[in-house]
């Protein structure tokens, strides 16, 4: 029994450990914060408008997240700016996202219920897409926020933030088909890029994969 107890007291410690990573992840607000941060930096003020929370709310979830080291923060003037702490939180928010979809059937109710409402959508897969514009026959809009874009793309997409859009289909003859994409699976900025794209007669698709599938198809997420 002596023996044993080193080894209880060292897996005790070591489990425990583990779990405050499990804690800081059992709140939503959080993990909706850590997937904003996945598109790139953000300010406290750029995440409440995203999310609709307090500014002072924003700063608590993230105190908590900085203090199990999943998000750090610099400073640039009065703004303090957050990202993630590592790909390699990117990359395990991703696992989360795709094992929670397998296991919970109510992940995959909720986003067809809500994808519904849009109507029927067409849609490319990335390879499809990416095969396109290897032929120059469509053209890839990246409908996230500019700082989003600047922060990580797909090479040969376009930046057109939501609320540039109505005016950039003033600028394209309506013979060139276009897909776009946003934050991934989860995101419904392409979905309603599409809508409106379509809306004023354009071959629009939506394409689901983002910057993250992207990269990790092309090996550069190790």
């Amino acid at each position: 029994m002596t023996q044993g107890l080193p080894v209880r007291a060292f897996k005790d410690d070591l489990y425990r450990q583990f779990s405050r990573i499990g804690k800081c992840l059992s709140s939503d607000k959080r993990l909706e914060l850590m997937d904003l941060l996945s598109q790139g930096p953000k300010t406290v003020e750029k995440l409440a408008e995203a999310t609709g929370m307090s500014m002072a709310n924003v700063s608590r979830h993230l105190q908590v997240l900085h203090d199990a080291n999943l998000v750090r923060f610099n400073k640039k003037g009065t703004y303090v700016i957050y990202t993630l702490a590592s790909p390699e939180v990117e990359g395990f928010l991703n696992s989360l996202w795709r094992i929670s979809e397998i296991q919970l059937a109510d992940i995959t109710r909720i986003k067809n219920d809500f994808m519904c409402q849009f109507g029927e959508l067409d849609t490319l897969s990335m390879n499809e897409v990416m095969k396109k514009m290897e032929e120059g026959s469509i053209i890839l809009l990246d409908v996230r926020p500019s700082e989003e874009f600047e922060a990580g793309h797909i090479p040969g997409a376009m930046s057109v933030p939501m609320e540039q859009m109505h005016h950039f289909v003033q600028t394209l003859p309506k013979g060139t088909p276009i897909a776009a994409y946003c934050r991934g699976p989860y995101c419904v900025l392409a979905v309603e890029a599409v809508k409106m794209l379509q809306k004023e007669g354009y071959t629009a698709f939506h394409m689901e994969e983002g910057v993250y599938e992207w990269q990790e198809y092309h090996g550069q997420i190790h």
